[in-house]
């Protein structure tokens, strides 16, 4: 893996990014911002989850003026997603985030830009100019192609980025986001070549959970491992929290991060699997939500590979017939009934945490 290419240091709140700062997870919440409660439950289920950065929107006056509240409420940076009202900005700003997300090709008014800098400069708040293939396609269509639209989408972002640099304000963050994969990957290695300012990675309309995973991890996890990205958001359909799950996974993937809760391993079953591994899978993996401390845990399905994998885990179950076996760091402990494994497993993955701290 290349290592990481150098890029200016951003302050957001209590977090920093680019620089030599880990690589940030963040998501956004998929409520109306303007129901604080609901708004305040999820960022806090979101955190839990391991969300360092927490965008919210604010289309309407009715979300900027309750971002106060919430901003009291949480303990994470709040990033205001503002796309056509520059006004939104600065109500924003006046609410106490700590960043506000601009689309260049939403707002576009040199003017009304530079107000908002002025109003970001005098709070010490951060700025990410962020360019999607779908705003930028409709003020471009006599440009087609991949290529073409790369292109574009660089030449919106400079054009942009150049009203920030002559107002003398860097505390930046790019992003540029495609449908697809393959166009993501092109324009972030295209602005990664031409910036030096922190870049936000994601792809646009992933997808769902399947599919989102797949597009994310693929376009995402090629960028990374060529040392590109300073912050990261899974962008798909449903629950933010499975968001900031493929986050972390692609990230421990790579090494670029330590894992902060438990890791589940399991075979893809074959023909010599004679328990029900699937649905013993699922239970584990539920309960190991209650788990907040790094545990390696592997559901094998046979004895042919089963207890290899578990010498590599902290702890394991090897599945046989109507019966399981557990393991702790490759150590065999016990047999038990396909009936009582789950239970068992947990129960000794308690014991481990315990003993581990």
């Amino acid at each position: 893996m290349k290592n990481r290419r150098k890029t200016k240091e951003v302050r957001i709140g209590s977090l920093s990014i680019g620089g030599e700062e880990p690589i940030a997870v963040q998501s956004m919440t998929n409520v109306f911002t303007r129901d604080v409660d609901r708004c305040v439950g999820q960022i806090i289920q979101m955190v839990e989850k391991g969300c360092e950065l927490v965008r919210v929107a604010v289309p309407t006056r009715e979300d900027t003026i309750v971002l106060g509240e919430i901003i009291r409420q949480v303990e994470v940076p709040i990033i205001a997603d503002v796309h056509f009202h520059f006004q939104r900005a600065l109500e924003a700003v006046e609410a106490g985030v700590a960043k506000i997300r601009l689309n260049p090709g939403n707002i576009d008014d040199r003017g009304q830009v530079e107000e908002v800098i002025a109003a970001c400069r005098a709070n010490g708040v951060a700025i990410r100019v962020g360019v999607n293939q779908g705003s930028i396609r409709q003020r471009g269509n006599e440009r087609e192609g991949k290529e073409d639209l790369v292109g574009l989408m660089v030449d919106k972002l400079t054009e942009y980025v150049r009203i920030f640099e002559d107002n003398q304000f860097d505390n930046l963050v790019l992003s540029a986001k495609c449908h697809d994969a393959a166009g993501t990957i092109a324009v972030n290695r295209a602005i990664s070549e031409k910036f030096d300012y922190p870049i936000h990675l994601g792809v646009t309309h992933a997808g769902t959970i399947q599919t989102g995973s797949i597009r994310s991890a693929t376009a995402l996890g090629a960028l990374l491992a060529e040392g590109i990205g300073d912050t990261i958001r899974v962008s798909l359909a449903g629950d933010p929290r499975a968001e900031i799950e493929v986050a972390w996974e692609i990230l421990t993937s790579l090494k670029l991060r330590e894992r902060k809760g438990p890791e589940l391993i399991a075979c893809p079953t074959c023909g010599r699997t004679e328990i029900d591994l699937l649905e013993i899978v699922d239970k584990v993996k539920k309960a190991l939500d209650d788990i907040k401390s790094p545990v390696t845990v592997a559901v094998m399905g046979c004895v042919v590979n089963g207890p290899g994998e578990a010498a590599e885990a902290d702890v394991a179950l090897c599945g046989g017939k109507d019966k399981a076996a557990i393991y702790r760091r490759g150590q065999f402990v016990t047999t038990v009934s396909a009936e009582r494994a789950v239970d068992v497993l947990m129960d000794e993955i308690r014991k481990y945490v315990i003993e581990h701290g």
